[in-house]
């Protein structure tokens, strides 16, 4: 049967076998030559690879460092943060107030044909309780010429404090005399002391005084009872005395929890931090309500002689 209506072919038969697939799917030529471009995908390879390779220099230069570290940490004994420092202040060698004192030209420098004065400015509104505490102790151990004068600047002063050093009867030449202390009472803002009129700055402020005056019993303590210590005396000053109620509720809680493992505030022997901690309650008026174990330590401090004479002049 003749067709209906004759249609033109679109292909010839060598046109559609050269378009005809060859294989499923196409893969990148990996014998291509230098000269010839990559492909995209090509490019992506070379950019993973790329960066491997920096990631293994890395992770190379990493275990090199860890094994330096571990080296090191063999070599450095380092101590642990949990570590109890109370076991370190038990083998602290305390050398106790009674010994031979320290060698006073060498703490002061030695001044040949003239005798190392201590001189400390002092309101008497505010008067530095520790001090004379301090000043009582260095005198069972030194020699000592005490003198108080009143500075211009104060008009009147208690007749406690113009006598806080009790009556000197006994008069001897300066120069038998190991050291001098020199208190007068003068309108300041805080304590000044000077040893060295001539060569140095004065130390201001009662803590730190206490703590030089401290220094010449000598006695020796290691690195953290050394910390230990001025850190219960800036406690003292800034919070016990000056802080708010608050804050001298949470020092007595801490004194109290100190006091409990130990007779004294650092260790088993009297020192700086006492002292300051002492004054300041009595300053403060808070010593009557203090906890079971600051009022047993505040009676440890006032059966010695120095701590009881101080006590007459709060009256």
């Amino acid at each position: 049967m003749p067709a209906m209506y004759k249609v033109r072919p679109l292909h010839s038969a060598g046109l559609l076998a050269e378009h005809l697939p060859t294989c499923m799917y196409p893969l990148p030529n990996l014998h291509r030559g230098p000269g010839s471009a990559a492909s995209p995908q090509e490019e992506v390879d070379l950019s993973l690879q790329t960066l491997e390779s920096r990631q293994e220099e890395i992770l190379k230069r990493l275990y090199e460092l860890k094994s330096a570290v571990d080296g090191l940490s063999k070599m450095i004994q380092t101590p642990d943060a949990d570590f109890d420092v109370t076991n370190i202040i038990q083998t602290d060698e305390f050398s106790p107030l009674t010994a031979n004192g320290a060698d006073l030209d060498l703490m002061l420098g030695k001044d040949y044909g003239a005798l190392k004065d201590v001189v400390i400015n002092a309101n008497p509104s505010l008067p530095p309780l520790s001090l004379l505490v301090i000043h009582s102790l260095l005198c069972q151990k030194y020699k000592i010429l005490s003198a108080v004068h009143t500075h211009s600047s104060v008009k009147s002063v208690p007749e406690n404090l113009l006598k806080c050093f009790g009556e000197q009867t006994k008069k001897q030449p300066r120069h038998e005399y190991q050291l001098g202390f020199t208190l007068i009472w003068k309108d300041v803002p805080k304590p000044q002391m000077k040893f060295s009129i001539q060569t140095m700055c004065p130390i201001e402020g009662e803590g730190n005084i206490a703590r030089f005056l401290f220094s010449l019993f000598g006695q020796k303590h290691n690195a953290v009872t050394s910390t230990l210590i001025d850190s219960w005396v800036d406690t003292a000053i800034f919070q016990l005395k000056e802080g708010s109620s608050k804050e001298r509720g949470a020092v007595l809680r801490s004194m109290n929890a100190a006091l409990g493992r130990s007779s004294w505030l650092v260790g088993s022997e009297l020192t700086v931090a006492d002292v300051v901690a002492w004054c300041t309650l009595q300053q403060t008026g808070t010593a009557n309500t203090a906890p079971a174990n600051v009022q047993k330590w505040m009676k440890s401090c006032e059966n010695l002689a120095p701590f009881s004479s101080v006590m007459k002049l709060l009256k």
